[in-house]
């Protein structure tokens, strides 16, 4: 629990995008109100005057540490989430190297893919069409690759692209100005992939990490989306979790997330992350080669945060609980809730029509 001097006054949701569907807005401020029991406080509305006494649940990764100081976010006891110095950082654009001569936004360094080159798959990020069309070639000549905008999620708005003429299909699509603001991510394409879930959460004095596998579902629309986690969490940082009997292909993403972790840390300035979520994607590539890398970062509220609040919240009730099982579950449609569940939505949203969101802790794990 926070020791009484560190308490903070309230926590206040900070929205940052320029959207949020209903469903998410209310998903978060679940997540608020199992923040402020951690922190032994409340969640508040927008307030005038000081805000070094508010803890903050941003709903996006934060940009610019110099504004967020002014409102007493200046470390990772401040809020739940990341802060990070420039745009592209915050999103998967930092998985990959840019390709020679290629253009590149303020603040761009190749430190970053230097330090985490083996934990890295095959790709390029690209701010502009052209420097796209330059490298895309170095890929498809060893199969297809996979196209994807930097700031979609849940999976959404990627394409397999088996040929330069698609590939401009889609770039025709796209807002220059966008690409280079944000960039875009050319990578490697595998086939029969497993997805790990690696992270960590940091809330009042108590760290969390953990392991797991997403799961996929279909939307209303069809399209293949994320649809929870299964996840093991143990009170601790990354050697805690790995002190865990794993089998070798987990072992490997554990340690690739961290080392592409640790490259942030090293490579970005002023970086600053007190939830670390890491997407390692294990599969095959064109050749039949089994191939791992992290596919991305997410530094901000995510669809494991569900479990990892109600993990955090076990071990602070519990000072002997070492590891928990828990659950994260999207479903599209009607869903009966097991008795474990604890909601965060079920309802009728009108963007993405009828979806329940729950997350459960299957078991506990004391000495």
């Amino acid at each position: 629990m926070p020791r009484r001097t560190d308490r903070k006054h309230g926590v206040l949701l900070l929205d940052t995008r320029e959207h949020t569907p209903d469903h998410e807005r209310a998903v978060h401020r679940k997540l608020a109100e199992h923040l402020a029991a951690l922190l032994l406080t409340e969640v508040v509305e927008q307030r005038s005057g000081e805000h070094d006494d508010l803890y903050y649940l941003p709903t996006s990764t934060l940009i610019d540490p110099e504004q967020y100081r002014h409102q007493g976010i200046t470390s990772i006891e401040d809020f739940f989430g990341g802060l990070v110095a420039h745009p592209y950082m915050a999103t998967k654009a930092i998985s990959h190297p840019l390709p020679a001569g290629a253009n590149f936004p303020l603040g761009w360094t190749d430190e970053f893919a230097r330090r985490a080159s083996d934990a890295l798959l095959k790709g390029y990020t690209v701010f502009s069409i052209d420097d796209a069309l330059a490298a895309a070639p170095l890929l498809l000549r060893d199969g297809a690759l996979r196209l994807k905008p930097v700031r979609a999620t849940a999976g959404r708005g990627q394409r397999v692209i088996g040929a330069l003429t698609e590939l401009e299909a889609e770039l025709r699509q796209m807002d220059p100005d966008e690409l280079a603001l944000w960039g875009l991510v050319l990578e490697e394409n595998l086939a029969d992939v497993a997805t790990f879930s690696v992270g960590q959460a940091l809330v009042a004095g108590i760290t969390c990490s953990y392991y797991g596998v997403q799961h996929l579902t279909r939307d209303h629309q069809g399209e293949s989306v994320y649809g929870g986690s299964d996840l093991v969490l143990v009170r601790g940082g990354y050697d805690e979790l790995l002190q865990l009997e794993l089998d070798d292909p987990l072992r490997l993403a554990i340690t690739q997330a961290r080392t592409y972790e640790q490259a942030a840390i090293d490579a970005f300035p002023g970086f600053l992350a007190s939830r670390r979520n890491y997407d390692v994607a294990r599969g095959l590539t064109a050749e039949g080669h089994v191939r791992s890398g992290v596919l991305e970062q997410s530094w901000r509220i995510g669809g494991a945060s569900s479990a990892e609040l109600l993990a955090l919240r076990a071990f602070a009730e519990d000072p002997a609980l070492r590891r928990v099982r828990a659950s994260t579950h999207e479903v599209f449609g009607d869903a009966a809730l097991p008795a474990d569940a604890t909601l965060f939505y079920k309802g009728d949203d009108r963007e993405v029509g009828r979806i329940c969101k729950y997350a459960r802790i299957r078991d506990y794990d004391h000495p």
